[in-house]
C-alpha cells in the first residue's frame, strides 16, 4: 500500500486505499467530489478546489474511472450504425494478406503511386482500442502514398481507394509495425508484428485535384 500523501496545508492526508469519488442523486456528472477520511469524519471537497490545491493529482479520465463513469468517447470514422452495417459488407482479401471492407466507395480518382494524399484515419488494436487518430489532430494526415512513409498495409489499402471513399483495413502483423508501439496515457500498446485495424477516409489528392 502506498504511503499517505500530504494534500494541503489543513493537514488532510489522503491514503490511496481511502480514495473514493462520491455521487449524490442523479447529479453525478456535475457534483463529483473527493471524499477524504480525516480522523473519523468524511470531508467532501469540490473537485475543482481539490485540483487547484494539487495540480496533476487527478486527471479527468481517472476521476471518471473512479466514479464508475464511461470514458470520454473519442471521435471515430465509423459510428455504431456503421459498425452494424460492416457486418454485412463483403471482405476483400489481397495477395499480401491485407483485408478490407469498403464503407463507402468514393467517386473521385485513385492516387497514383508517389503522389501525396490527404487522409483521415483512426488506428485501433483488434479489440477496438484507439492508439492513434488524425481526428484528434483536427486535420487530415498528408503523406506520399506508395513511398514507404507509412506502414505497408496502409500504403496498399489507400492505393486502391478513390477520393471520397471510406474503408476499414484489417492489417496483418507483417504489414503493420515491425517494432511495435509503446503504450502511453490513453493509448494501448501495440506489440511488434501484431495485427491492427485502420478506418481510413481519402479526403483529397493535393496536386492531382488542382490539375482537374
Amino acid at each position: 500500500m502506498a504511503s499517505a500523501t500530504s494534500l494541503c496545508s489543513l493537514g488532510c492526508r489522503l491514503n490511496r486505499s481511502d480514495f473514493t469519488v462520491c455521487r449524490f442523486g442523479s447529479k453525478t456528472k456535475t457534483n463529483l467530489v473527493l471524499c477524504m477520511q480525516q480522523s473519523f469524519e468524511c470531508n467532501c471537497i469540490n473537485r475543482r478546489s481539490v485540483l487547484s490545491l494539487v495540480p496533476g493529482l487527478l486527471s479527468a479520465p481517472s476521476l471518471a474511472k473512479a466514479a464508475g463513469l464511461p470514458p470520454e468517447e473519442k471521435p471515430k470514422l465509423c459510428d455504431s450504425t456503421c459498425e452494424q452495417e460492416l457486418a454485412n459488407l463483403p471482405t476483400v482479401t489481397t495477395e499480401s494478406g491485407l483485408q478490407y471492407k469498403d464503407i463507402r466507395v468514393g467517386g473521385g480518382p485513385s492516387p497514383p503511386v508517389g503522389f501525396q494524399v490527404a487522409a483521415n484515419y483512426v488506428a485501433m488494436v483488434p479489440s477496438g482500442q484507439i492508439f492513434d487518430s488524425s481526428l484528434d489532430k483536427g486535420e487530415p494526415y498528408i503523406f506520399r502514398v506508395g513511398a514507404g512513409q507509412v506502414i505497408k498495409g496502409l500504403d496498399e489499402g489507400i492505393l486502391s481507394m478513390k477520393v471520397g471513399g471510406k474503408r476499414r483495413l484489417y492489417i496483418p502483423g507483417d504489414l503493420a509495425f515491425p517494432k511495435g508501439l509503446s503504450s502511453a496515457p490513453g493509448r494501448p500498446r501495440v506489440a511488434a508484428n501484431s495485427p491492427v485495424v485502420f478506418d481510413v477516409s481519402l479526403e483529397y489528392i493535393p496536386g492531382l485535384d488542382d490539375e482537374e
